[in-house]
């Protein structure tokens, strides 16, 4: 059975998006080479890559860029070429190269998914996702990245859930840039 990993990078606050929905303050701290790299390893890891619609159009709108292919070229490489699920009752098509789009019931085709495949399937972004999908303990880890910012306002992956959800701490480590990365299961 395959598993579902959260993989987002959050402020200090706890926020994954700000209060315009931007999420560039994630890219600080690119010039470090060992955060690089570990970007670079964590893009290799395989697998299906599962978004939400904003966020998949986020993706789509740069990593099939050549500039995407310039600034990050193993990790867009990996990128376009990675099968996507989008999920989206709104969206007429998936246009971003291997994707294919479920306008279904989220949560019985990510049940489906996981009993149907042994490959891994990770979340990037995602927040709507990534709240539904824990309400229904879908979610095996949550791998955050915590960037060393407060931005005072925005959008949690978790809003919206109805009870607690208690994690347990199972890797952590940090990079000279400053950024945390931080490993749960529930």
């Amino acid at each position: 059975m395959g598993k579902v990993v959260v993989f987002n990078s959050i402020s200090l606050d706890g926020y994954f998006t700000d209060a315009n929905n931007d999420m560039s303050f994630a890219h600080r701290g690119e010039g470090d080479p060992e955060w690089n790299g570990f970007v670079s390893g964590n893009a290799r890891g395989g697998g299906k890559l599962l978004f939400g619609r904003i966020t998949y159009e986020l993706m789509a709108g740069f990593w099939p860029t050549p500039m995407a292919a310039e600034q990050m070229p193993e990790v867009a490489q990996q990128m376009n070429k990675l099968p996507k699920v989008v999920f989206s009752r709104s969206l007429d098509k998936a246009t971003w190269n291997n994707t294919k789009l479920v306008k279904g019931d989220l949560i019985e085709e990510v049940r489906r998914m996981k009993k149907e495949s042994s490959e891994d399937m990770v979340i990037l972004g995602s927040g709507s996702i990534v709240s539904q999908l824990s309400e229904h303990e879908l979610i095996d880890e949550y791998q955050l990245v915590i960037i060393p910012i407060a931005l005072g306002k925005g959008r949690t992956m978790f809003e919206g859930i109805r009870e607690r959800l208690p994690l347990k701490l199972t890797a952590s480590k940090s990079f000279s840039n400053g950024n945390v990365v931080l490993s749960y299961e529930r």
